[in-house]
């Protein structure tokens, strides 16, 4: 999957030309173990199956990831989920923010299914990781769905609710400190604030209190027939 970014840089702007390879989807990537159970607890209760193992790591197809303004999905049973996103390239690692975007109906069946049916969108906008390593935790995610006219916010919280990508990094590969070059991770989310739901269009943000900047997209959602 071949994909233009604009790097972001303490320097200025360059343009980035990017093949992604491989595409890592982390599940169960909160840092307080008991709320991770009691939400596992909770979707058992729906029908969802407890992870192998937590955190874990869901391997779907590179050619998900897309930078497109919308996605087209199947029916009217999927969201997006905001998350940081790291991308390993040839030169560094840099970092940004996409959406797990799931089907959830999918999910009692299957959550590695439910992962694959949907684009995963990312903003087009990626910042070297070093110049926010030394500060990870002051970063900000937000979402917000827009659906009917009526926009609100979904998902708001600093990143420090997340496992550092370095420890997922190294999780990942077994002790190794970061990525392939080529490869991609989704470093998990935040809770939702009132209930999962569709919508139209979902927003996206990556928010650096300290040095003053953001990082934000949006794409709306197509919902396509269900024939059977």
């Amino acid at each position: 999957m071949n994909l233009s970014f604009g790097g972001e840089t303490r320097e200025g702007r360059i343009d980035l030309e990017a093949r992604i390879d491989a595409l890592v989807i982390a599940g169960w990537t909160g840092r307080d173990e008991a709320s991770v159970e009691a939400h596992i607890a909770e979707l058992e209760r729906l029908g969802v199956k407890r992870p192998k193992t937590t955190p874990i790591f869901y391997r779907v197809a590179a050619a998900l990831l897309t930078t497109a303004s919308s996605i087209e999905v199947a029916g009217g049973d999927s969201s997006g989920e905001v998350e940081p996103v790291v991308v390993s390239l040839a030169d560094r690692l840099w970092v940004g923010v996409g959406s797990d975007h799931t089907d959830r109906k999918l999910e009692a069946t299957g959550v590695t299914l439910a992962k694959q049916v949907c684009a995963k969108p990312l903003a087009p906008v990626l910042w070297p990781f070093e110049e926010v390593a030394d500060h990870w935790d002051a970063l900000v995610l937000r979402s917000r769905a827009v659906s009917g006219g009526r926009r609100r916010l979904y998902q708001e919280g600093p990143v420090a609710r997340l496992r550092p990508p370095q420890e997922l990094m190294r999780l990942y590969r077994g002790g190794a400190p970061s990525l392939p070059p080529g490869t991609a991770m989704f470093c998990g989310t935040l809770a939702v604030a009132g209930k999962i739901e569709a919508a139209e269009q979902f927003e996206l943000e990556l928010e650096d209190p300290v040095l003053g900047r953001r990082i934000a997209h949006a794409y709306a959602v197509h919902a396509l027939p269900v024939e059977g």
